[in-house]
């Protein structure tokens, strides 16, 4: 590293201008000089300053040179110009959390966010980097996820995001944030294209099976909201009723990729979705023999239809509701079981251009008869209860009601007679109702289009819905998608579309452990490297400056094993800084 001299004549005057420049060797053998610093027009004096060594006194009087330029370009070394630092004064400030926020940066770059973003959000006219913003915001839900307030408060400054990033406080100013928020949703659409691709290239992922359905998240703020808002009373499957919400629709491949995602009102009945999807993914990905799963509920007759009717055939898996199981029992139980796999066997109904497949599985047996069997017995107890409780009439009913919202299964097994006139509270296990439900347990009336397939793997295919609720479990868990500290719907929306993104971080990292380290899962990953912590060592000198040294703990033997089993190498220390005290611009060494 040394200094180069460039001249320029202005104003009739001859100026130097000053940088502090390295050689790096190319492949090839060249040999290219890199600009480390720019300097600006210097004086002799100053030339001299910046052309010497630091001397560090150690205790007993022996010496250590730290060399500010490198042993090919020797200086001379003058008593005028050495600086000593003082040990004894040697300070350790601002222990952060950089082993998440490092990890999160590395998946960000790996799904080629930075270039996404760095080409769509360019910096405003005041030089804000909205790019390096949307960064900090995804990466903060990924590890600590809470609202902007607590980001711009709290979660940046006791982080060593800034430093990954190399931007101070200011990139995390709550109006920043807001700002940033509003300007993401015009690239949803070319996010989705985006992902696709890098999901493609970088584990050779096919999106031919795609599993869809619908969860909702619910506001605990109260209307009215402008006309045409979202958030709306519905039906919430977080048993919030009394809370008004939005609905989201997604679908994701069998391993988890999300492909989109879409925010509707809270009101929106599940069988409205579908068409509209189907209409979109069309559109953005072309036309395709695509296999779609779904919940029973999800499609209506008529587009079932119209997926039949489709050139080429969009073909689909649903499940039906278990009361459409009554009217194909008698042509079902003639037909064969057939062993697809062990505990799992299948019986096949051919109706017209449609299969219905009868599955019963013997892990999902057991699984339903003991969430049961649990349930009954607390309502049973629930009853015995209040028999032996002096109730007046209304505060029995509204004990059962009560009961019957817990326990909704069970209760459809109990006969229940209130009391009226001298009729007495009484309750009876309804036994007709039990038969019924346990010869039910563990079997699915499967329908589908796909009339040439392999029974076990349309089996494989029901059970992979299964990932688009691990998705809604990570986006409302470890994402905390609510609460949404929110009023406007623009931010809302924004909001959701950060903890996909993120969503997206935490598929992508727990595709690698499944290659790599399985077994582990991508929170367990993320709080093994929270362990390193990166400190400021601050080096005080005789003359009054501070050599700083910002530094990430060494990490321990379990963290540098599971480095190695991810092929991950953890980056350089940075670079020394120099500070002049009252200066606010740093120097680098």
């Amino acid at each position: 590293m040394f200094l180069r001299c460039t001249s320029r004549k202005k104003d009739g005057k001859d100026h130097r201008y000053w940088n502090v420049v390295e050689n790096r060797r190319i492949p090839g053998g060249r040999v290219v000089q890199r600009q480390v610093l720019y300097l600006g027009e210097i004086n002799d004096s100053q030339q001299e300053a910046w052309r010497k060594t630091i001397e560090v006194f150690e205790d007993g009087g022996t010496t250590a040179q730290m060399a500010l330029f490198p042993e090919d370009r020797p200086v001379e070394i003058n008593d005028e110009h050495v600086v000593k630092i003082r040990l004894k004064d040697v300070v350790l400030c601002r222990p952060r959390q950089w082993g998440a926020c490092w990890l999160a940066c590395k998946l960000y770059q790996e799904l080629g966010l930075d270039q996404f973003f760095g080409e769509r959000l360019p910096p405003s006219r005041k030089g804000t980097r909205w790019d390096l913003i949307v960064k900090a915001l995804c990466c903060y839900r990924l590890i600590e996820p809470g609202s902007e307030w607590k980001l711009h408060r709290h979660w940046y400054q006791n982080s060593a995001m800034g430093d990954l990033l190399g931007a101070g406080f200011e990139l995390a100013e709550i109006h920043k944030l807001y700002e940033c928020l509003d300007r993401l949703m015009v690239h949803k659409r070319a996010l989705f294209d985006h992902l696709t691709q890098r999901w493609k290239d970088l584990f050779n992922t096919k999106f031919d099976v795609l599993l869809y359905d619908l969860t909702s998240t619910y506001f605990e703020s109260d209307p009215p909201f402008p006309e045409g808002d979202k958030r709306k009373h519905g039906y919430s499957r977080d048993k919030r009723f009394d809370c008004v919400q939005v609905v989201i629709a997604l679908i994701v491949t069998p391993e988890g990729f999300p492909l989109a995602y879409e925010v509707l009102a809270g009101n929106t009945a599940d069988r409205t979705t579908l068409s509209g999807f189907l209409k979109r993914i069309e559109t953005q990905y072309g036309k395709a023999e695509r296999i779609w799963v779904m919940d029973r509920g999800i499609p209506t007759e008529a587009v079932l239809e119209q997926m039949r009717q489709s050139d080429p055939p969009i073909f689909y898996l649903v499940g039906t509701p278990k009361g459409r199981l009554t009217r194909y029992e008698k042509s079902l139980i003639d037909q064969p079981w057939h062993r697809v796999r062990d505990g799992v066997e299948v019986k096949l109904l051919a109706q017209e251009n449609e299969l219905y497949v009868l599955t019963q599985s013997r892990d999902r047996v057991h699984k339903e008869r003991s969430m049961r069997r649990r349930q009954l017995k607390r309502l049973w107890e629930r009853l015995h209860g209040l028999a032996h409780m002096q109730l007046t009439r209304d505060e029995l009913l509204l004990k059962l009601g009560a009961a019957r919202q817990q326990s909704p299964s069970a209760w459809r097994l109990v006969q229940i007679t209130v009391p009226h006139g001298e009729k007495p509270f009484q309750f009876s296990l309804r036994k007709d109702k039990l038969r019924d439900v346990r010869r039910r347990e563990g079997r699915y009336l499967l329908r589908t289009n796909l009339v040439g397939h392999d029974p076990s793997e349309m089996w494989a295919f029901y059970t992979q819905l299964v990932q688009v609720e691990e998705a809604f479990k990570t986006l409302k868990g470890d994402l905390a998608i609510r609460p949404i500290h929110h009023q406007k719907e623009t931010r809302i929306e924004a909001h959701i579309f950060v903890a996909f993104l993120s969503y997206a971080l935490h598929v992508t990292l727990r595709r690698r452990l499944r290659d790599l380290a399985p077994g582990l899962t991508p929170r367990s990953v993320l709080e093994k490297f929270g362990s390193l912590k990166m400190i400021d060592l601050h080096l005080p000198t005789t003359d009054g400056r501070k050599v700083i040294m910002s530094r990430y703990t060494q990490p321990e033997p379990e963290l540098q094993m599971l480095l190695k089993q991810l092929r991950l190498s953890l980056p350089d220390q940075p670079r020394p800084r120099v500070t002049a005290e009252g200066q606010v611009s740093e120097q680098l060494l």
